[in-house]
């Protein structure tokens, strides 16, 4: 028997196991998506507790890394409960990381299926988290079950990192992992899209700016400095910037330009009230090829200048986020390769290998030198899949068939 006759009767094998147990994978993922993780208020730890239970009983345990509740605090979340399952094999392959996240925005409006029900309808599974991210617990869940189920040597190992930090940079989730040692994967996969292997990605820088100006009596404003005032020539200032942004190209496939949103205004006590204070939240998007620290010095610089147009104004400007760009670094063609090849032949159609506009946790294992790529059983598009929408959902046939890829990418990796 030739080689390549040997992996196609493998391959043949782990597709046929996911193919049998796929009923039980979907059970799974209408099990996680049964437990809340809105965030905020950010109360994850009891999805941790919920899916340690449903891993022990594959027999897979599942350690806990509980983060402190005052660091809890300092986000804005209420609890965290990170869990780490070590696979071990024979000597001499790489530890490969497989890394998805439970925390979520919460679902908002719209919705024409429960939420937090599971709901399966014409192919698709619905939920607030369905597609991003709970459905890679099961795709990765499930391909390691498929992959020790072979019975065959492996060399090296895989561990399970599902985490509850995404939606506020991650440094509680893999972050935290990362930085207090408890892993060090040679190689890493995260969350992604089963249409497409992402190499690298935006970066992030959230600010939270807040315009102080003077209450008065809406009888007598002359008595007040408008705070709503100085806030509208921050912004008009601020999306001036995204005419400047649009003649700035990534030469990333798959990711064009920077871009800036506001995206929270609250302000003023009353209509018969001049507003005192005014506080903005923004967010700008960083192409791979911009320096962060420039980026934001050039914000800091548009915002204090406008305010200064309004006499009286004053502004305090608050860094909320900075999550650095992913870029692609030596070894990612690891993963990439046998990632592309295997999802061609399980999709049957062209497969990139590209960037995304998103930002994720993955940039967290790539700083700590760690090749890593996006994959995972995500839709095609963002918006194809109404994830942080209504209606959120995953088809069920792309979890299947990403399941079977990143199975077949395993053995590639650790035979």
């Amino acid at each position: 028997m030739t080689d390549t006759t040997r992996d196609s009767t493998t391959y043949a094998a782990l597709d046929h196991w996911v193919d049998t147990h796929f009923d039980e994978q979907t059970r799974m993922l209408q099990e996680l998506v049964r437990v809340p993780t809105d965030t905020p208020p950010g109360n994850n730890a009891p999805h941790a507790e919920r899916t340690a239970q449903l891993l022990a009983n594959f027999g897979m345990t599942a350690e806990k890394i509980a983060i402190p509740a005052e660091s809890c605090k300092e986000q804005g979340l209420e609890s965290i409960t990170n869990l780490i399952v070590r696979r071990s094999y024979g000597a001499g392959g790489p530890v490969i990381a497989l890394n998805a996240h439970g925390d979520v925005v919460p679902p908002g409006e719209g919705w024409t299926h429960d939420p937090y029900g599971g709901e399966i309808e014409d192919g698709k599974l619905y939920g607030r988290a369905a597609a991003v991210s709970k459905c890679d617990f099961t795709t990765y869940t499930f391909a390691v079950r498929a992959l020790e189920a072979l019975g065959v040597p492996l060399k090296g190992g895989v561990e399970l990192h599902f985490t509850y930090d995404e939606e506020f940079g991650g440094t509680l989730g893999p972050g935290w992992l990362l930085e207090h040692g408890l892993t060090k994967p040679d190689l890493e996969i995260a969350a992604g899209f089963s249409y497409q292997v992402v190499n690298a990605h935006n970066g992030c820088l959230q600010l939270e700016v807040t315009v102080h100006g003077v209450m008065a009596h809406a009888a007598i404003p002359h008595t007040g400095v408008d705070a709503l005032q100085g806030a509208v020539a921050i912004l008009n200032a601020l999306y001036a910037q995204n005419a400047i942004y649009r003649k700035v190209h990534s030469q990333v496939q798959g990711i064009d330009h920077p871009y800036l949103n506001v995206g929270l205004i609250e302000g003023g006590t009353n209509t018969n009230v001049v507003p005192g204070k005014v506080v903005l939240k923004l967010d700008r998007r960083m192409i791979p090829e911009e320096d962060p620290a420039a980026v934001e010095a050039e914000l800091r610089r548009v915002i204090e200048q406008a305010a200064t147009t309004v006499p009286g104004i004053t502004v305090d400007i608050r860094r909320m986020l900075l999550a650095r760009a992913l870029k692609p670094i030596p070894g990612f063609e690891r993963l990439a390769t046998p990632l592309q090849h295997h999802a061609q032949t399980l999709f049957g159609e062209p497969i990139p290998v590209i960037g995304t506009p998103l930002y994720t946790d993955v940039r967290l294992y790539a700083e700590h030198g760690i090749p890593a790529v996006i994959y995972g059983a995500g839709p095609r598009t963002v918006r194809e899949s109404n994830a942080k929408r209504a209606d959120e959902h995953i088809v069920l046939e792309d979890l299947r068939r990403a399941t079977q890829v990143i199975a077949r990418t395993l053995f590639d990796l650790l035979r």
